[in-house]
């Protein structure tokens, strides 16, 4: 009852923001009254609503694409099967209907807002939050998918589709070769929006998505220099040797002008980051400020600005973490996290609005083969760069990796984006533009909706959900460091020796630089020892359990004033950072079912068989040590009393001993009559006869040696 009410308020007030948001835009707005009209009374209460109209639309846009985002995950069905992206471009999609419908053109996606705005906190989230690690060690796929996959997409669907231009008839045939290059340019780049937004929500294995993810922020530099290439070429209208050699060397200026430019801001905000012990609010404001004005310095030289905001975040996170606090550093993840998520937020909705309400130009055979080829350009190129790489990979490429790839190379809106900004004047744009939409909403409807189905049907690896144990860590280091070793003796400089010169580096110069003094000389848990050491000193002061003065032998070499209280007390910030390094170095225990790593050694399969035997002996000698001990009687020495007794009766020589026995000779009765005294005579007889069965019963029944002396005294009677 409870979810059905929480889904019926949640629907309610979807409809109420369908309604509110389609009566903001359906409003007009006021004129400006004119300078010399005539006076009026003071307005108390005025509607000016086109002065707020656009920020207003999209607060209501963003309030109810998060309302629609709790009901959507209140349903599981229904999160299990629709990716979020759905939801919020068929939201976009209604918010376009009803604006249209009421006769308001709604705020489009345009270039400049998303570049400058909505793109740069998600590639800064995904760039600080990078797994350097895995992003490393795969970084020769990922460059080989970035790059010549990149270029070979665009060349293939560029070609192929100039070709159908040209036997198409008159419709296209004024659609050259340098356009359809451009636009397989545009079209060919796989869109970290998109990857980011489905791969999370199938929690796919680490490899897969490094490698679909990793490829689509680095072939960032080769859309970038091949969109500014055949958009000078396609302008002038001929193509020269020369603007070829300087297109492949705008590359590497590109990509690397972009890292260093990334580097650089990276450097200065751990560097700025030193000095921030005394004000702690401010911290988080250095990392988003060097990051997008990073991101504002590549775009001014026209380089990256996708990849200057990863290599940013990368060099930043390490020494950043270390010198801010544990309070920062979570407002720095919450932020990130929910700035990006706002952005791509806005992204889908801004798709599905301008679907509706931009101009299209549609043409049934561009579109297809657009899409068709895309397909096949993505196919034939993951198959051909997997055949090749594999030769050089430890751990192969399987065929199901390959599709998992191949079918997850998303467009989204950077094409959308980078398809606005061409000239209308010269190129075909609104085609253009209405064949990337098409692609964009199969790869976001079918691929997104169908990839959940197809990981669980060929049985693909899941992401890890629990982190590494400390055992796994520690023989991971230990590898590490053993193959480090193994390449120099061998005099080889592979990946581990190079990484190992770096670590070095690092901690000797760069380390020492970014960090503060205090945490750059010692580890992290021997710090934080020796602040509870102090802190437990403080307490022991404070308490009365150590004098406050000091010893005699600390003054000997101290001159000068003496303060009451030598230990100085810890504030909390410093009290923060002894948390923080408690919850970065002390691993809780907890149970863990066993799971695949490399690690692990394959079991023996007879090794359990032998395990269940040796536990059955080990069960048969317990239980044969416990008869041995309970159900058995100690045997008596010959000669005790506990023997002599047994055999009193059994042995005729212990019979003939009782003759020289002592006895007690006593009368039971003093009868004068003869007939007392043959009844006491009777008498006599029956007791002694009751008496000997009396005394070898209990003789016999005896368990054990008793501490009666040896000299034992039987008594008879005589009559």
């Amino acid at each position: 009852a409870g979810g059905r009410l929480s889904r019926r308020l949640l629907g309610g007030l979807c409809v109420v923001g369908l309604v509110s948001a389609a009566a903001a835009s359906g409003t007009e707005e006021e004129p400006y009254m004119d300078c010399n009209s005539s006076k009026k009374a003071f307005p108390v209460v005025t509607f000016n609503y086109h002065h707020v109209s656009d920020a207003f639309e999209v607060s209501l846009w963003i309030l109810l694409a998060s309302v629609m985002k709790l009901g959507f995950h209140l349903i599981p069905k229904l999160s299990s099967v629709v990716p979020e992206s759905c939801l919020l471009v068929s939201l976009g999609l209604v918010l376009g209907g009803l604006s249209e419908a009421v006769g308001k053109v709604p705020p489009g996606l345009k270039s400049e807002v998303f570049f400058m705005y909505l793109l740069p906190p998600i590639i800064l989230d995904a760039g600080y939050f990078l797994p350097i690690g895995p992003f490393v060690e795969n970084l020769g796929t990922i460059l080989s998918f970035a790059v010549i996959g990149t270029i070979w997409n665009a060349f293939f669907i560029g070609t192929l589709l100039y070709v159908v231009c040209q036997f198409s008839g008159g419709v296209l045939q004024d659609v050259g070769l340098l356009q359809n290059l451009l636009f397989g340019s545009i079209i060919s780049a796989v869109d970290p929006v998109a990857v980011l937004a489905v791969f999370e929500e199938i929690h796919i294995n680490e490899l897969l998505h490094i490698l679909v993810f990793g490829e689509s922020l680095l072939n960032d530099a080769v859309t970038v220099v091949l969109y500014y290439l055949f958009d000078e070429m396609a302008t002038a209208g001929f193509v020269s040797f020369t603007d070829v050699l300087l297109g492949i060397i705008s590359f590497f200026v590109v990509s690397f002008g972009g890292i260093l430019i990334g580097a650089l801001y990276g450097f200065l905000a751990a560097f700025t980051s030193r000095f921030t012990a005394h004000i702690r609010v401010i911290e988080p404001l250095f990392v988003f400020l060097y990051s997008y004005l990073a991101y504002l310095s590549s775009e001014i030289f026209r380089v990256s600005g996708i990849m200057a905001l990863i290599s940013c975040g990368v060099v930043m996170r390490p020494y950043v973490e270390a010198n801010i606090s544990h309070k920062s550093h979570t407002t720095i993840k919450y932020f990130l996290k929910m700035w990006s998520s706002v952005s791509e937020t806005l992204i889908f909705i801004f798709l599905g609005v301008s679907t509706v309400v931009g101009p299209h130009d549609w043409n049934w055979t561009f579109v297809s083969c657009t899409l068709l080829f895309c397909l096949i350009a993505r196919v034939l190129g993951v198959l051909g760069l997997t055949l090749i790489i594999n030769y050089f990979r430890i751990v192969k490429l399987t065929p199901k990796d390959q599709f998992i790839i191949s079918y997850g190379g998303l467009r989204g809106a950077i094409a959308f984006s980078l398809g606005y900004l061409l000239n209308p004047n010269c190129f075909r744009r609104n085609l253009f533009v209405t064949a990337i939409i098409t692609v964009i909403f199969f790869t976001v409807f079918v691929q997104g909706m169908t990839i959940r189905p197809l990981v669980d049907l060929l049985a693909v690896k899941k992401k890890r959900e629990t982190k590494r144990s400390i055992n796994e860590q520690i023989h991971s280091q230990f590898l590490d460091h053993l193959l480090t070793g193994i390449e120099d003796v061998c005099g080889h400089s592979g990946q581990h020796h190079w990484k190992e010169k770096l670590s070095r580096f690092n901690k000797r110069y760069i380390r020492k630089l970014l960090v503060t003094n205090e945490r750059s000389k010692q580890p992290h848990l021997i710090a934080f020892y020796h602040k509870l050491e102090l802190k437990n000193a403080i307490d022991l002061v404070v308490s009365g359990g150590l004098p406050k003065s000091p010893s005699s032998v600390s003054l000997q070499n101290i001159h000068g004033p003496q303060s009451e209280r030598l230990i100085p007390a810890l504030s909390q910030e410093k009290e923060e950072e002894i948390r923080k390094v408690l919850r970065e170095n002390l691993q809780k225990t907890r149970q863990r079912l066993q799971s695949y790593n490399r690690h692990t050694l394959m079991a023996d399969p007879m090794e359990d068989q032998w395990n269940q035997i040796l536990l059955r002996r080990q069960k048969v000698w317990a239980m044969e040590k416990k008869k041995a001990k309970y159900l058995t009687v100690p045997t008596a020495k010959e000669g005790s009393p506990v023997v002599s007794r047994t055999r009193l009766y059994s042995d005729p020589v212990q019979i003939d001993t009782l003759e020289n026995m002592p006895k007690i000779t006593f009368d039971l009765a003093s009868l004068t009559d003869r007939e007392g005294s043959e009844f006491s005579q009777k008498r006599n007889d029956s007791l002694d006869t009751e008496m000997t069965k009396q005394c070898i019963a209990r003789c016999l029944s005896d368990p054990g040696p008793s501490n009666e002396s040896e000299n034992d005294v039987f008594l008879t009677t005589n009559g």
